[in-house]
């Protein structure tokens, strides 16, 4: 017997229910002084972002880099920032099957081994009787993956890049809670630790 389930996708957007799931890498330039810098501006985000991103969620992910660079001591300026964070998201549908077995009743028979164990044994094994079934699952997913790169804006060079993936999360208010949270999670890796964890 084979199902198939679908999951809807209100809008490819990669946060999650729970941010744990969230896969988080990041790499940057180990001979740049991050703690130098004090203003940022956003770039913008790449085109093909305005087709998978609706507007709410492109201001919720820019408010909640905001915050995380805010906590470092960065300030926001519309333009000419020391630094310009540049953001894009892509997303991958992927299936994962999954297979269950259930069995179903049985029978073993029945035996006799004599008065306490002393005397002669009878038994009778019989057949075991029982119906195994077995139920196969696709789960269709879109995986996502939000990258925040960081750009030296005076030498015009990319000095930190913050990437982070996983399960689209169809649900508008749960990605309204947990985005600053999947943000959060990828801004740790960023050199400057939050002024509030000094």
């Amino acid at each position: 017997m084979k199902q198939t389930l679908s999951v809807a996708v209100f809008t490819a957007i990669f946060f999650l229910v729970s941010c744990s799931g969230i896969k988080v890498t990041a790499d940057y330039d180990k001979t740049v002084d991050f703690s130098k810098f004090s203003t940022y501006s956003f770039h913008g985000w790449a085109d093909e972002s305005d087709k998978i991103l609706s507007p709410f969620d492109k201001e919720r992910i820019e408010k909640a880099f905001k915050e995380e660079f805010d906590k470092r001591g960065l300030k926001y300026v519309n333009e000419g920032g020391e630094l310009l964070v540049a953001l894009f998201i892509v997303t991958e549908k992927k299936t994962e099957q999954v297979a269950n077995t259930t069995t179903l009743g049985g029978y073993s028979g029945w035996g006799y081994g004599g008065y306490y164990g002393y005397g002669p044994g009878w038994g009778w094994g019989g057949p075991t009787m029982g119906t195994s079934v077995t139920t196969v699952s696709n789960y269709d997913y879109t995986v996502g993956t939000l990258v925040c790169d960081v750009f030296d804006a005076a030498n015009k060079k990319l000095i930190w890049e913050g990437i982070g993936s996983g399960t689209v999360d169809d649900n508008p208010q749960s990605r309204e809670k947990n985005i600053p949270k999947s943000v959060a999670a990828i801004m740790a890796r960023y050199p400057v630790a939050p002024m509030d964890s000094k």
